[in-house]
């Protein structure tokens, strides 16, 4: 009993992205068949949003406010150096 507690305990929020994907499928399938398409839209987004959220818990991959810099910093720089290496007169018209 300790080891399937101490499981979900370490699985909690893959579990809880896990059961909410399976509701937005359910959802927009129900939707979609009673002709709701705006919040089958939605529970699209919803199920979209739950996989992201599923994978990038799975990988290990955390959100902080740390990690979100260090991503636009990287970005930033590497659009510069792109930039900087373009001809002058690209593109041709």
């Amino acid at each position: 009993m300790g080891t399937l507690t101490a499981s979900v305990l370490l699985m909690r929020w893959e579990l809880l992205s896990a059961v909410m994907m399976f509701f937005a499928s359910t959802f927009k399938i129900k939707c979609r068949q009673s002709s709701r398409n705006a919040m089958a839209f939605i529970f699209s987004g919803i199920g979209i949003g739950m996989s992201c959220w599923f994978v990038t818990g799975l990988l290990g991959i955390t959100l902080s406010m740390d990690n979100v810099n260090h991503f636009w910093d990287v970005s930033k720089n590497v659009f510069v150096d792109v930039m900087s290496q373009a001809p002058a007169n690209w593109p041709m018209p």
